[in-house]
């Protein structure tokens, strides 16, 4: 296996860069953001290396622009979160200079807030960068594409390499791609090393608030125990009650884990409906990795095999990963549905176009009739009139096939056969 692994986020920056004078790539540590943005940049600046930060702070301290922005272009700043008011001299600067592809900023943080930035708008585009898809660490075979599925395809064929003990490791590991090019016993100590980076160091320096370690790792242990569910925040509040009584200190904790990127959830997609149905609007609880969940709870591959309940919700934060990164390359985003009668879809797939796809994702085989039953209810809820109806429905398992359904026409495939 190479040194670098090609990422689909490359299409983006590449498309971006033909429209817009700064491209911001974010996302959590350890996921590739700065390898990937070195292959668009000429000149790199590198913030996270103090005596380059001391530098550049000191020109931007001055205002001294030409030497803040001297180098071959593009340029880009990594980790530029650190020195906040690059942000307003970029997106001066290409307001004056109006050249495409000029600027790479990336951060694996968001920076302080600050209500007087200017929003960038028109100037600067953000692009999330999320660990490996399946597809990208060449786990999956790829034989069914997302797009082609969208674009009318009917006649699929694919056969996963990959059994349910590999997809229970490949779940604990996580996409992160250091991890990945490493033997399976040290790629599962890499992805415990992180965790433990996160909720001992990094939960601390996103905000300069000084936050407890071991409260953190409590409430994560919290927040993965609710994994793939619509839970309140007053029920992780519950299960922390011996570290944590206050509202607002939780939430001070999961807004950190936000800055950071590792708390994702899914927000509630709202259709347009035939008859009045009140929806769930609550977001479903996700991770950017399930390796995160994984870790957080203390959990390995043996384990996840021993507790079937437990391995699906993480199986579903696998499969929410994948499609997040399926879809951003084809322009579009993901939702989940839930309604008040119970009927829900675990993702709905919304393109920028308007086309949709509703998904249930199920690790095992006994429960694809079921999952068909709810995809095919929720065609039938949307009113066809006021919006298109689904471009497909599948059923997104941990089995060896993909097929399509003949009675119903359903999609049935594997995560290890799926791709953009």
């Amino acid at each position: 296996m190479s040194e670098y692994l090609p990422r689909l986020i490359e299409f983006n920056i590449a498309e971006q860069s033909e429209v817009m004078g700064c491209i911001v790539v974010e996302g959590p540590k350890w996921c590739g953001k700065s390898t990937t943005a070195k292959r668009f940049a000429k000149t790199v600046v590198e913030l996270q290396r103090d005596k380059v930060y001391q530098k550049y702070s000191l020109f931007a301290a001055n205002g001294d622009d030409e030497y803040l922005l001297e180098g071959e272009k593009p340029l880009m700043f990594d980790e530029w979160q650190k020195l906040p008011s690059l942000w307003d001299t970029i997106r001066a600067e290409v307001d004056t200079i109006k050249e495409k592809g000029q600027f790479i900023l990336t951060g694996s943080a968001k920076p302080i807030e600050d209500k007087g930035r200017h929003s960038g708008a028109g100037r600067m585009v953000k692009i999330v960068m999320r660990p490996m898809s399946l597809w990208e660490s060449q786990e999956s075979t790829g034989q069914i594409s997302l797009g082609a599925l969208f674009n009318g395809e009917t006649k699929i064929k694919g056969d996963a390499q990959l059994d349910i003990s590999r997809i229970a490791f490949i779940t604990c590991r996580g996409g992160w791609p250091a991890a990945i090019l490493m033997d399976d016993k040290n790629a599962l100590l890499a992805s415990r090393n992180y965790y433990k980076l996160l909720v001992e160091v990094d939960i601390t320096d996103v905000d300069d608030i000084k936050r407890n370690p071991e409260r953190a790792k409590k409430i994560l242990h919290a927040y993965a125990r609710q994994v793939s569910s619509l839970a309140a925040n007053r029920t992780i509040l519950k299960d922390v009650a011996e570290v944590c009584t206050d509202g607002k200190t939780l939430i001070s904790y999961l807004n950190a884990f936000k800055k950071l990127f590792v708390i994702e959830d899914v927000l509630a997609w709202s259709p347009k409906l035939r008859s009045k149905t009140t929806i769930q609007t609550t977001p479903k609880r996700q991770f950017v990795d399930p390796s995160v969940a994984a870790q957080a709870l203390e959990v390995c591959p043996e384990d996840l095999l021993d507790d079937v309940h437990t391995f699906g919700l993480l199986f579903e934060s696998l499969c929410t990963r994948d499609l997040r990164i399926y879809a951003a390359k084809l322009g579009g985003t993901i939702y989940h549905y839930h309604d008040e009668k119970g009927l829900e879809a675990d993702i709905i797939i919304h393109l920028d176009n308007g086309d949709w796809a509703a998904v249930e994702v199920k690790l095992g085989g006994h429960q694809i009739d079921e999952a068909a039953k709810n995809l095919l209810k929720l065609k039938e809820k949307i009113d066809s009139e006021r919006m298109r109806e689904p471009k497909f429905l599948m059923v997104l398992t941990g089995l060896d096939y993909a097929y399509r359904r003949p009675n119903d026409g359903i999609f049935v495939v594997p995560i290890g056969c799926l791709r953009d």
